[in-house]
């Protein structure tokens, strides 16, 4: 993964415990302990979650057994994340066995879909707050103080959060989430978002302005705008002006040219010219979209619901590199998704040679209890097949990324200073607009996280990209 939000999400994914930015826990008299899995959006509801706990008295920490509140932010949209989440929570038991009084609770996805196990059956979590219901975490905390365990997992047709200032969590001070619409109205049928985020609701626009000039003016120098599918993004102000993406996107560039701006997700049946045309217009929208494909073939896109075919697919790419020819794609990939042939398979393994990702995600098919695939197909693909397909889908993104990355050999790349490599404290570290990661030397000049350098390439791996500061 290689753009700072899908970085912030793997360390998540491993159970990397966040502490609020400036913060000294030693002003709070009871102290919470937060993991988030899964996607930035989750990552983004535990700043909510972070806001909501401060108001009321409490602090973050970095250790457990400083902890009164111990919180699990999780994800189900794939079978490890729940085992992973399960895992932990038994952990987190045995320690509560040695501190009386501490309380466990899970919050997002997972809680909405096993509340009834996680509290009653397996006893392993004395609280359960789904997406939409994080306002009401501080009544919760002292109803389960009492002594009885405390549920809320309601899904909201409005909740947006908007009046939250999230408490921004440890990241490298530069680059920013700002959650702009909630929720999903697409019946994608491998998928559970709907059924645990609810319907889609945009948030207002002038909140999301306003949180992302706060950004600019604490020093950060990127923001990314979340939702599950951003080009849906839809307001009606109060006097009746309607505000889409594409008007958002420009608002947020406009703050100030030294501000990056991107965005994740894209559904490709929503991302417009209009889009495509702002992006091309602002120097400081980066000329990444990460677009998800899932398949090659249109028959087992109709299986998903995913609304578009495989021809149209090929032509919202092709489109989008006719507007912006230097424009990063990155995409998602499902292989062995229910009923699916060799053929259409090979189908999947073509799409990837005439679309040349620069990045992906890619997974076998893992069933989702309660999805509409759940209820209505037979996961029928045998897991050594669908292991041997993923290979070949790896093995072929991993061979387009070499030829991506090498093609980058002699070019000069305006890179933000993210910071320093992991590899080495004498090399600074940042990304493209094309969202690759760009390694350089430190030089004598005076610079620092968040300055601008022109960066010329000299050599590459399948991941990055490494060169030197001219001009």
């Amino acid at each position: 993964m290689t753009e700072v939000l899908h970085k912030v999400v793997d360390e998540l994914r491993q159970g990397e415990a966040y502490l609020p930015f400036r913060e000294d826990p030693n002003v709070y008299a009871k102290k919470f302990y937060i993991e988030s899995y899964g996607c930035a959006m989750n990552f983004s509801d535990s700043e909510i979650v972070a806001s909501i706990l401060h108001t009321e008295g409490f602090g973050a920490t970095r250790n457990l057994d400083e902890a009164d509140l111990i919180f699990l932010n999780t994800c189900s949209i794939r079978e490890k994340a729940e085992q992973t989440v399960r895992a932990r929570l038994h952990t987190f038991k045995k320690l509560k066995t040695e501190k009386p009084g501490m309380l466990i609770g899970v919050l997002g996805c997972m809680a909405e879909r096993l509340k009834a196990k996680l509290l009653d059956e397996e006893k392993l979590v004395d609280i359960v707050v789904g997406p939409d219901a994080y306002r009401s975490l501080p009544a919760l905390i002292t109803e389960t103080e009492g002594g009885q365990k405390s549920v809320n997992v309601l899904l909201s047709r409005d909740e947006t959060y908007a009046d939250i200032s999230p408490v921004r969590l440890v990241s490298n001070g530069i680059a920013g989430y700002v959650s702009i619409m909630r929720g999903c109205n697409n019946m994608c049928t491998f998928c559970v978002v709907p059924f645990t985020r609810g319907r889609e609701r945009s948030r207002d626009a002038v909140s999301i302005v306003a949180e992302s000039q706060s950004l600019f003016d604490a020093g950060y120098r990127e923001v990314t705008l979340l939702g599950q599918n951003v080009d849906s993004y839809y307001y009606t102000s109060p006097d009746g002006e309607e505000v889409r993406f594409e008007h958002l996107l420009e608002r947020v560039a406009q703050i100030s040219p030294l501000l990056r701006v991107r965005f994740s997700t894209s559904h490709p049946k929503d991302i417009t010219d209009d889009v495509l045309h702002t992006m091309a217009k602002y120097h400081n929208i980066c000329k990444y979209i990460h677009l998800p494909v899932q398949s090659g073939n249109t028959r087992i896109l109709a299986h998903m619901n995913r609304t578009y075919t495989r021809e149209w697919y090929l032509h919202k790419v092709k489109r989008i590199r006719a507007i912006m020819p230097d424009c990063g794609i990155s995409t998602d990939i499902i292989t062995g998704f229910c009923s699916e042939t060799e053929e259409e398979h090979q189908d999947t393994l073509s799409l990837m040679d005439l679309c040349r990702f620069d990045m992906a995600y890619m997974y076998s098919y893992s069933e989702r209890p309660g999805t509409l695939a759940a209820k209505r197909y037979e996961d029928d693909v045998a897991e050594d097949v669908k292991k041997r397909r993923l290979t070949e889908i790896i093995e072929l993104q991993h061979s387009h990324q070499r030829v991506s990355y090498q093609a980058d050999l002699g070019k000069t790349f305006e890179v933000m200073i993210e910071g320093e490599s992991k590899r080495s404290e004498n090399d600074w570290s940042g990304r493209s607009t094309q969202n690759k990661v760009v390694v350089f030397p430190k030089t004598d000049q005076p610079l620092k996280k968040g300055d601008y350098v022109q960066v010329k390439i000299s050599s590459a791996t399948s991941a990055t990209l490494i060169g030197e500061i001219v001009g």
